[in-house]
């Protein structure tokens, strides 16, 4: 028995489609009025870039567009095979049409492990025609292809697996003869326990049932025993991809936001995926002043407090520091002043004249400096009443400038009369 077993392919290979209809899902590209399926009905006139996460079905596609056009299936990984065999491939497919008019049809894989230069070898075949060609990708391709690729390609996306078409491909594992046959049956906690388990992954939810059905034995499997058989969820996740900004993205709007809950789920998504943690106690530092500033200055206090704890004692333990300072910046009144004064300031110092310093700002460090007008009216604002001189301290051009508009919360709301007060001193206007 285990013998044949071992002899078996896995049970997501057994359970590949055998044509067009048995597709589960992406019904967007594959229904009646999908533009893949119009495509393919067509006849395959362009290469296809099929772009989407592990396990929605596009290497299965790729298999059932190369048997509708009788074409032969080469598939190639670009995380494995070298420019060298790929380009092999490509120069069997040109000779095939130049003698016949077939051509084979050539899936690279993780077409986003080449490199741009690597991408060039493809371009002279697709423009001529003679394979036809699907590049697959987890990856946004207009980060990782080449432009000159895109133009020549056309990109269709391919979406996680919702739940009903889960549950239909769940069903056709239990029920049909080339999975389970009916010999196999999940208790109904169980069967959600899977679903949601296995994130829109045709091949991650199948894997896991092949996985407990391999451990337990055919019958009736109930959630305790699943749970104890599968253990800890792997989140799909890539530090260096797409998903990685598009986390921390989704953590610092909820922050923004002031969605105490979203923020604390992105961030423990990130964190059980296995971002670096001094990446995240980073962006909460920018977070601090760039969403807070001065309407809440002890949120800067909180972040930097949680990257010392990163350093000081890692992970798991700074797990708690970090979830601290998340919360206390989501729940923190919000004030992008402080953001839009630095990109004011930044936009004066790039487009107009950089004008030299004020000779009164500059300090007269040699008796020539001195003669030269260096401190001249310069006044100590410590020796004044009020600590404020009537000194306008920018240079000539943007005398009234003001960077700085605090709102109304927090802190800033505090500030705002101070500091009108403080402008006008500066500016020498009378009170009243």
């Amino acid at each position: 028995m285990e013998g044949l077993w071992q002899a078996r392919p896995p049970l997501a290979e057994r359970l590949r489609p055998r044509d067009l209809a048995e597709v589960v899902g992406q019904a967007h590209l594959l229904g009646p009025q999908g533009p893949l399926r119009a495509l393919i009905e067509k006849g395959l006139a362009v290469p296809l870039i099929f772009w989407g996460p592990p396990g929605t079905g596009k290497t299965t596609v790729g298999r059932l567009i190369a048997q509708r056009f009788g074409a032969k299936f080469v598939q190639k990984s670009a995380a494995l095979a070298t420019v060298a065999e790929v380009r092999q491939a490509l120069e069997a497919s040109r000779e095939l049409w130049r003698r016949t008019g077939a051509r084979d049809l050539l899936f690279l894989d993780e077409i986003h492990r080449w490199n741009r230069a690597q991408q060039d070898v493809l371009l002279s075949y697709l423009e001529e025609g003679s394979v036809y060609f699907i590049g697959a990708t987890t990856e946004n391709p207009s980060f990782v292809l080449r432009s000159a690729l895109l133009s020549r390609a056309q990109l269709f996306v391919f979406e996680p697996l919702a739940p009903e078409d889960l549950r239909v491909l769940l069903r056709r594992a239990l029920e049909d003869p080339r999975g389970y046959g009916g010999r196999v049956s999940l208790t109904p906690p169980a069967e959600e326990y899977l679903l949601r388990r296995a994130d829109g992954d045709a091949r991650r939810l199948l894997n896991a049932l092949e996985t407990a059905v391999e451990a337990l034995g055919e019958g009736e499997i109930d959630l305790p025993k699943l749970r104890q058989v599968l253990g800890r969820k792997a989140l799909h996740y890539d530090r260096a991809g797409e998903e990685h900004y598009n986390l921390i993205s989704a953590l610092h709007k909820s922050v923004r936001n002031s969605d105490v809950d979203a923020a604390l789920y992105w961030l423990v998504r990130m964190l059980e995926a296995g971002e670096d943690p001094r990446y995240i106690a980073r962006r909460l530092i920018r977070m601090a002043s760039e969403d807070i500033g001065l309407a809440d200055p002890w949120a800067l206090v909180q972040a930097v407090a949680a990257a010392q704890a990163v350093e000081y004692v890692g992970l798991p333990e700074a797990e708690l520091a970090l979830a601290q300072a998340t919360v206390y910046l989501a729940l923190a009144p919000k004030s992008n002043a402080l953001y839009r004064a630095h990109l004011a300031a930044r936009a004066d110092v790039q487009e107009t004249v950089n004008e030299p310093v004020p000779l009164h700002l500059r300090n007269p460090v040699t008796e020539a400096m001195r003669a030269l007008g260096y401190g001249q009216g310069y006044q100590y604002a410590h020796d004044l009443p009020e600590g404020v001189a009537a000194m306008p301290c920018l240079p000539p051009s943007l005398q009234g400038r003001e960077y700085f508009q605090p709102t109304e919360r927090g802190w800033e709301g505090r500030m705002r009369e101070r500091l009108k007060e403080l402008r006008a001193k500066i500016r020498g206007e009378k009170e009243g």
